[in-house]
Parts: C-alpha cells; sequence; structure tokens
C-alpha cells in the first residue's frame, strides 16, 4: 500500500493579511462581494454534500446518470494508466465512482477545503490500496502548478458538477488556459457542464424547500467572521437565488434585513436594508457555446455524453498540440 501523503498547509489561512485584504476589497466595492470559494471551510462542504441530495438540485443525479449509462465509453475514450487530478474534490466520492472504469494509477484530488479533503483521501486510500493518492490543499481558481513529483504523463483533469460556471466566461477561459498548461501532450480534460433549460428549474434547485441551500450561502459570513474578524450576525441576513436570463447564470447573494454596520480587520461598511452582497454565479451553457470556451484555451472537445432530457452533459476534451 503507498503511503498517503499529507495535505499542503490549508489554501485559505485563517486570519492571514491577503485573506483579510481580499475580503475587505469586496465588501468595500461599488457591488459588495465575497469570493464563492469562501463557501466551503468543512461545515460548508458538508453543506454541500446535502445539497447534492436535494429533490431539486438536479445536477449531481443527472451527471451521475451519464456516468453510469455512458461509464465505459467514456472510459474508452479517454484510456487506463492515468493520472487523474481531480478539481474541487470535496468528498472524493465522483472520481471514486469511475476508479473502476479508469483505473487510474495516480489519484491527484484538489480542493480548497484542506482538512476536509484529507479525511475523505484517508477512507478512500483504504478502498483503494493500490492507487497512489496525493492530495493538495489548492486554490485553483488563482492559478497553481502542480508540483513536480506528480507524474506529467497521461494527466487528466477531472472538472465535474458544472462548477466551470461558477466562473465568468473570461475567468473560465483563463481557469482552462491554467489547466491545459498544466497537461502533457497526451493530456485531457473530463468535464461537467450544466446547460440551459427553463429557468423554473434552475431557480428550484438554488431555493430549496428544506432551505440547506440558504443555510450554505450564509454559512460563508460564519466563515468570514473566522477568517476576517469580522462581526455578520447570521440572522440580520437572508439568502437570495435567482436566474438572470440575459447572463445565463444563477445569481447568489445574501441581502440584509435591516440597515447594519459591518466591520472587520482594518475596516467597516454601513449597509441598508435591503442590500446585498454577491456570493456566486453559475453559468449556464449552450453545447456551442463551451466548445467555443474550450476552443478559446487551447482545447478541442472530442466526445459529448448528455441525459434524454439535454439538461447536463458530461464532455471529454483533449489539449491541442503546440
Amino acid at each position: 500500500m503507498p503511503p498517503l501523503a499529507r495535505c499542503s498547509a490549508p489554501a485559505v489561512a485563517q486570519g492571514s493579511s491577503a485573506v483579510v485584504a481580499e475580503i475587505g476589497a469586496g465588501l468595500q466595492a461599488r457591488r459588495p462581494h465575497i469570493s464563492p470559494k469562501y463557501l466551503y471551510d468543512t461545515l460548508g462542504s458538508r453543506l454541500f454534500e446535502a445539497i447534492c441530495e436535494l429533490d431539486e438540485y438536479y445536477p449531481t443525479r443527472t451527471e451521475a446518470a451519464i456516468f453510469a449509462r455512458h461509464g465505459e465509453d467514456i472510459a474508452a475514450c479517454i484510456g487506463q494508466d492515468i493520472s487523474l487530478i481531480d478539481l474541487g474534490a470535496g468528498n472524493c466520492a465522483k472520481a471514486a465512482s469511475l476508479f473502476p472504469l479508469l483505473r487510474p494509477r495516480q489519484y491527484v484530488p484538489l480542493d480548497i477545503s484542506a482538512e476536509f479533503l484529507g479525511e475523505a483521501v484517508a477512507g478512500l486510500q483504504q478502498r483503494f490500496p493500490a492507487i497512489a493518492m496525493t492530495p493538495l490543499g489548492v486554490d485553483f481558481s488563482a492559478g497553481f502548478q502542480l508540483p513536480e513529483h506528480i507524474s506529467q504523463a497521461r494527466r487528466v483533469f477531472f472538472y465535474p458538477g458544472s462548477s466551470i460556471g461558477n466562473f465568468s466566461p473570461p475567468q473560465a477561459v483563463g481557469l482552462l488556459r491554467n489547466l491545459r498548461d498544466n497537461l502533457g501532450g497526451d493530456g485531457g480534460l473530463l468535464i461537467g457542464i450544466d446547460l440551459v433549460k427553463q429557468s423554473s428549474v434552475l431557480d428550484a434547485a438554488y431555493n430549496d424547500a428544506l432551505g440547506v441551500t440558504a443555510a450554505f450561502n450564509l454559512n460563508l459570513l460564519r466563515h468570514v467572521n473566522r477568517l476576517a474578524g469580522a462581526n455578520f450576525d447570521l440572522r440580520q441576513w437572508q439568502h437570495c437565488a435567482y436566474f438572470d436570463e440575459a447572463a445565463s447564470r444563477i445569481e447568489m447573494h445574501l441581502q440584509a434585513q435591516c440597515d447594519i454596520t459591518v466591520r472587520w480587520q482594518g475596516g467597516a461598511r454601513q449597509f441598508a436594508r435591503g442590500e446585498r452582497i454577491h456570493t456566486e454565479d453559475s453559468y449556464k451553457y449552450t453545447r456551442s457555446g463551451f466548445r467555443q470556451l474550450l476552443e478559446s484555451a487551447g482545447f478541442e472537445a472530442v466526445q459529448y455524453w448528455t441525459d434524454p432530457a439535454n439538461w447536463f452533459a458530461v464532455l471529454y476534451a483533449r489539449a491541442v498540440a503546440r
């Protein structure tokens, strides 16, 4: 059994000057915002796990059904003996479900919540002792370079769950180019994308009846309190999410329920009742629109797989030779 590599230091350090400066700049902006990466502390990661079990939240089960139906075809397209690099791995369950088909020689999960990731990989290594596993606490949204000890041959980035939608199209191109730079000539990208559909379906997915998504969004403020010494009172804020059809994206916000003065290390801002903090976007794509995005980043789409309703797509893309 290969040794379990230790996670690197947490990608988001509590009280670090860079983190406080980033959060403060967002709160002081003309349109206040907090990066969605701060949704994912340990509790946030567990709340997102719960969201994926909700009836209203179709992406997880729809994507899983695509892998179940087309798994052998996907594996044949990608090939075996790969280094599977899992972006935003969370509990690693999605990648683990593909291990019997892809049979990777190495598994490299990346996640901003390093502690949560380490716990997940410890259990996974026991189930798959023959696969070398190297968990990394990384904020890959800011750009990254894989360590030299990660095999450079047959790298395949795995980015499921339509998480690419959290980035604006220009940001997504930048991220995809960074992935391209981390691939050799024989590498590829296996990615899930959420397709454009009825707004009623989208709105329900981000406003579930149990309020789990609301708790997930509000937990961001709890996380910011810890990271930046802020004084957010979660009872004074309300989850708000809706589909912006013109921009083809879900927007998530936190809305002030009364006039509030928020303080954090080195700063403060007054929020009027009804004022919002933007916390996340989730862009929805057409197949042709996402293909153009890939081509801009140096990839070529090899194969698409979709569900019968065309709500979601999984695709494999290869890096274009340079």
